[in-house]
């Protein structure tokens, strides 16, 4: 809105510090400054207003240390990163832009799920809350319109790299290096080309393209190449929301990894947006992605702000208003700048989680089936699942578990990162 107004103050009265609006950069630190004041102002009213309205948090008896404390306290708190999400963006975003379009209505439609379920937990009394095939067609709805529109919209694409005579494609340009008179830098074609490749981590000609899948049938089957872009996009949407929804289970514990996450997120968009820095670490350049850095910046600013309410000891939380729709904007994300693959890594901490759930169900099925139902109970393979519960009940104090998660959430955003380089 703000890009719209100030481009439009620019060329018409030449009015004076306008055209910074044009910058990304700027865009995305407001983005982040005013995401923050939304969190911190107003994230303390809406909090009253839930209390007012006794919408406080049903907690299961778990056996877990300070667990009947948390009784009442505020939930549906999500309402507030939604808010501090998406006003920032619809402020200084541009909102014509494909990949802004998809952000948002990802946000809204997550966020809608994960609030008629807490809606129903709260308000209807009901601790299922929305029955879990209805969030998953939920969630494979959001992946279907999400992989669809990537395949198909004209707007998303990316532009081949054209080497110039004497360039050699084992060679990237070097801004710290001063002398750059023998090397002729590879440029981009003038034409935008549609693709499904993405990123492969630690491979050298790291690009991998969907439509290879298919293209061993028959010569013309690439156009095929849908049918399994959006089926893997429903899985990464599907996966990394449940996996967040896991992983709040303690105080600060999604909201800080989702802020790790998305920082990463956001580097990763910034390079992949400008051609310098594409050519530099040779990746894939998409144009128009780098947009998606203010839409992130604001996502970062409201995991931060919701963290002043949410760290221990919570104030307040999130609900699956909140989660359902962080995991989902993470995946999204990471699937628009053709990072999915380096999810596995990235999200570490949410793979984990899920991975302990899936461990501990099977684990407690073969053992129950092998040696019955009582050496089943005794003898699980954790203590109890998701994994942040497990050093609960091992009786480490939540706080230092959150922190020591925060770390390794960092140690694996920085390998991502590094992965750009390790080929």
């Amino acid at each position: 809105m703000f890009y719209y107004l100030f481009t439009w103050l620019d060329k018409q009265f030449d009015f004076p510090g306008a055209g910074v609006f044009q910058y990304i950069s700027f865009r995305a630190a407001m983005a982040v400054i005013v995401s923050l004041l939304i969190s911190l102002v107003f994230g303390k009213r809406i909090i009253n207003f839930i209390r007012r309205k006794q919408i406080g948090e049903t907690v299961r008896e778990l056996g877990l240390e300070g667990q009947t404390q948390k009784a009442g306290t505020p939930t549906m708190g999500g309402l507030i990163i939604l808010a501090a999400i998406i006003i920032p963006t619809l402020l200084f975003a541009k909102l014509n832009n494909v990949y802004i379009i998809l952000m948002l209505v990802s946000t809204v439609w997550l966020g809608a799920i994960g609030f008629l379920d807490d809606y129903i937990k709260v308000f209807k009394k009901n601790k299922e809350g929305l029955k879990g095939k209805f969030k998953v067609i939920g969630q494979v709805g959001i992946g279907l319109i999400v992989g669809a529109t990537l395949y198909f919209h004209p707007d998303v694409t990316t532009k081949e790299r054209v080497y110039t005579s004497g360039s050699n494609k084992s060679m990237s340009f070097d801004p710290a290096l001063n002398n750059q008179a023998e090397y002729k830098a590879p440029k981009y074609a003038s034409e935008e080309t549609k693709s499904i490749k993405t990123t492969i981590p630690f491979l050298k000609n790291n690009e991998f393209d969907y439509n290879v899948i298919v293209k061993w049938i028959c010569d013309d089957c690439t156009k095929w190449g849908w049918i399994i872009f959006i089926p893997m996009v429903i899985l990464i949407v599907t996966a990394v929301s449940n996996g967040a929804n896991i992983t709040d289970g303690i105080d600060g514990l999604a909201t800080g990894t989702s802020a790790i996450i998305g920082t990463t997120l956001g580097i990763l968009a910034y390079v992949s947006g400008n051609t310098v820095f594409a050519d530099y670490l040779n990746i894939m350049y998409i144009p128009h992605s780098g947009e998606l850095v203010v839409f992130i910046a604001a996502f970062v600013g409201a995991c931060i702000g919701f963290l002043w309410y949410n760290s221990f000891p919570a104030q307040v939380f999130m609900g699956d208003t909140g989660s359902l729709a962080l995991g989902g904007i993470i995946a999204v994300f990471a699937i628009a700048i053709r990072k999915e693959l380096l999810i596995p890594i990235l999200c570490g901490i949410f793979l984990i989680e899920n991975v302990s759930v899936i461990m501990q169900v099977y684990y407690f099925k073969y053992q129950k089936k092998k040696r019955g139902l009582e050496f089943a109970q005794k003898n699980r393979l954790f203590k109890m699942a998701p994994l942040h519960h497990h050093y609960q009940k091992v009786g480490f104090h939540e706080s230092k578990i959150v922190s020591r998660f925060w770390i390794i959430g960092i140690m694996l955003a920085v390998l991502t990162i590094v992965t750009l380089k390790l080929r």
